[in-house]
């Protein structure tokens, strides 16, 4: 159950980064907010793997070609996720845009299904409908006058699509790598993804958006806990996929909605809905079957 404890902890750090990163939209622009967890990740994504080398006695795994064409793919696609899911934030509440974007457990399964063969028992898929019919009466309308956001609706649902997308190329990375231990596996394709990130997305802004790139490099301090704790949940994300499939992993992160919530009500004064109460209690219901899978 290690994979568990990683994923929580990975939740949390990644809630408390999405907040930061909408925090940075109004000075920096999404683009910009996308790019910050990227660039200032990197460096502490280093020191992960060094301190991950030192703690297991082992070296940083050689990295044989094939596996970095999956990598990229599978650190554009997160690009591409995480600027949707902040598009998505600007339209939406804080709590619904992550829980449009949480539709992706089903995404999962069947992405992990088509291009990994990995299936999974039928508890595991019952507790995935579950926790995903939370998620869906989480950002249902709170009202009844109110409607739905079809543009955050759409952003959300894309973004969930490329998440998935992510997950099971980072997951193939670590598991395609020739040597070493699952811990040390999956800091060296943290690294190598997140540097392909961050020197793909200041390529972009330094050839198409200098002002951009001006404004991240201008707002460093905020930028820099943001960077830490995007880095600290992708470590945790990435042992949790060297030890069980991703589909199990992702389900496991609906409890981000419920860390969401929280944020939202402490941060930016969001108040809860009965209907979201109620779809908060199935996520946690399906996550608890998850675990007794």
């Amino acid at each position: 159950m290690l994979w568990a404890v990683f994923t929580v902890l990975a939740a949390a750090a990644q809630t408390m980064r999405n907040a930061m990163q909408r925090d940075l939209i109004e000075r920096v622009g999404v683009v910009g907010a996308t790019h910050v967890r990227f660039l200032f990740g990197f460096p502490f994504a280093v020191l992960f793997l060094g301190g991950m080398s030192l703690i297991t006695q082992e070296a940083v795994p050689r990295i044989p070609l094939a596996v970095v064409p999956v990598v990229l793919g599978a650190a554009l696609a997160q690009i591409a996720a995480t600027g949707l899911m902040l598009q998505a934030m600007r339209l939406k509440s804080f709590t619904v845009a992550t829980a449009y974007t949480k539709t992706e457990p089903v995404l999962v399964a069947l992405f992990g299904l088509v291009f990994l063969g990995e299936r999974l028992a039928p508890l595991a898929l019952l507790a995935i409908g579950v926790a995903t019919a939370g998620v869906l009466l989480t950002a249902w309308p709170a009202k009844k006058g109110d409607a739905w956001s079809m543009e955050a609706l759409g952003y959300g649902l894309v973004g969930a699509a490329f998440f998935a997308l992510s997950a099971i190329g980072f997951r193939a990375g670590i598991h395609a790598l020739p040597e070493g231990g699952f811990a040390i596996r999956a800091s060296t394709v943290l690294v190598l993804g997140l540097g392909l990130q961050a020197s793909l997305l200041t390529f972009y802004l330094a050839a198409w958006n200098r002002p951009g790139l001006k404004a991240v490099l201008q707002a460093w301090r905020p930028s820099l806990f943001a960077g830490f704790m995007g880095a600290l949940a992708s470590q945790f994300w990435f042992l949790g996929f060297s030890l069980t499939s991703a589909a199990k992993v992702r389900t496991l992160a609906l409890v981000e909605v419920f860390f969401a919530r929280i944020v939202s009500g402490r941060l930016f004064r969001e108040k809860p809905s009965l209907r979201e109460g109620l779809g908060l209690a199935l996520i946690v219901a399906g996550v608890a079957l998850l675990l007794n899978v």
